[in-house]
């Protein structure tokens, strides 16, 4: 079937010290800051109720992340803030008090700093888009194997990006080296020890797109989701949507799934090794290119060990059943163009809800016809080429 299931022994009562970044009250200083980008306005929460039907559950709600500026994808929430906060610091003024144009205008006025990072693809352009739009430089380094169309829109927004032949893990370790090397600024959404200031305003960015959630569902008079399905990859993206909701629910805070590829599924693993932090090395050769890193961010590790319920490992076929789900939806129900990373999420409810032989794991998950299932596009077609392979093509069935 392609898909496993590890639980997570060690969930408890959230106690990190990194939590309070996430609260209410200091992402809607993000989301403030963030409005005042040009042109930007929140992305669509779609409905696919005649979906939720089929399948048995009350609900299922999509965050429609293709829609974000004009990149695409949600990474560029991330990329921005990031961005913005570092060059904030270096001119010694507050994101709290100024608005996007206010601070393009101050950094034309001195010299440009260089922002380096690494990237599969979606996080590299929304650094670049991020560097271009304030008027600074951009360096991005790609693992091997990266789409060359995802390389050409990265270099689109002013970047110096190649594909390296190293994996993503190891082309971080490369972007590190040399922003430090030419006191470049480095911009990662993974943390590690002596690394976590600027990945924690990487991570306050994404969170944003929870705070959309809430606010909409509210406005709307819903009720909160019951169930949270969210890609993993290094965790820094889960790790920002599920604890912002811990915060803006409390006790009815939804149950959080993580999901993984299988050639990278280091939460699953560190999961199955008793909540032990654990790496996965290798080439991680699948489809879902935005989910292949091994290493868990430490920020996201610390607080998906206490907020998530388990880890679904899944083989590609899965990604691309959502990806065609997504192209061809049940009568009313909106049509998302979704990517292989943004996909994986419904096309493992499908197979949850739908195939008996996983009966067990959704009894695991109290998955049932009161069920409010929240799922987050993250990314659209960002390699065309896969993206007609898929759905045209009918590769990865």
């Amino acid at each position: 079937m392609g898909i496993h299931y590890e639980r997570n022994h060690k969930k408890r009562e959230i106690q990190s010290s990194f939590s309070k970044h996430f609260e209410k009250e200091a992402i809607e200083e993000v989301t403030h800051f963030l409005a005042s980008f040009p042109n930007h306005k929140p992305t669509p929460l779609c409905s696919l109720q005649r979906l939720a039907t089929e399948l048995g559950v009350e609900s299922i709600h999509v965050k429609d992340e293709s829609k974000r500026f004009r990149l695409n994808a949600f990474k560029a929430t991330g990329g921005l803030y990031a961005v913005s906060a570092e060059l904030a610091n270096t001119l010694d003024v507050s994101l709290s008090e100024i608005t996007f144009s206010d601070l393009r205008v101050m950094a034309n006025e001195q010299e440009p700093l260089t922002f380096i990072t690494a990237t599969d693809g979606n996080h590299g352009r929304g650094v670049a888009f991020a560097a271009s739009q304030l008027g600074q430089k951009s360096i991005v380094y790609m693992p091997k194997g990266s789409s060359e169309e995802r390389l050409k829109a990265i270099q689109a927004e002013g970047a110096s990006a190649e594909i390296t032949d190293v994996n993503y893990d190891e082309a971080v370790r490369m972007a590190s080296y040399t922003a430090e090397k030419f006191n470049y600024a480095l911009v990662q959404d993974t943390a590690w020890q002596g690394y976590e200031e600027i990945p924690l305003r990487v991570m306050q960015g994404y969170a944003t797109i929870a705070y959309e959630i809430v606010e909409e569902l509210a406005r709307s008079g819903q009720n909160p989701p019951t169930h949270v399905f969210l890609q993993a990859g290094v965790g820094s993206f889960a790790a920002a949507i599920a604890t912002f909701l811990y915060h803006a629910y409390g006790e009815q805070s939804p149950k959080v799934i993580l999901v993984e590829p299988d050639q990278a599924h280091c939460y699953y693993l560190s999961f199955k090794n008793q909540s032990e932090r654990t790496i996965v090395d290798g080439d991680m050769e699948t489809i879902m290119a935005g989910l292949a890193c091994g290493e868990p961010s430490t920020i996201a590790f610390e607080l998906l060990q206490e907020l998530a319920e388990g880890a679904f490992s899944c083989t590609d076929d899965v990604a691309a059943l959502g990806m065609r789900m997504y192209a061809n939806p049940i009568k009313e129900d909106e049509r998302i163009t979704s990517g292989e990373s943004g996909a994986v999420t419904l096309g493992l409810v499908y197979r949850l809800l739908h195939n008996k032989e996983l009966e067990s794991f959704k009894d695991q998950m109290g998955l049932n016809e009161t069920s409010r299932v929240l799922l987050i596009n993250t990314e659209g077609d960002t390699d065309v080429q896969t993206y007609r392979e898929v759905v045209w093509e009918g590769k990865h069935s």
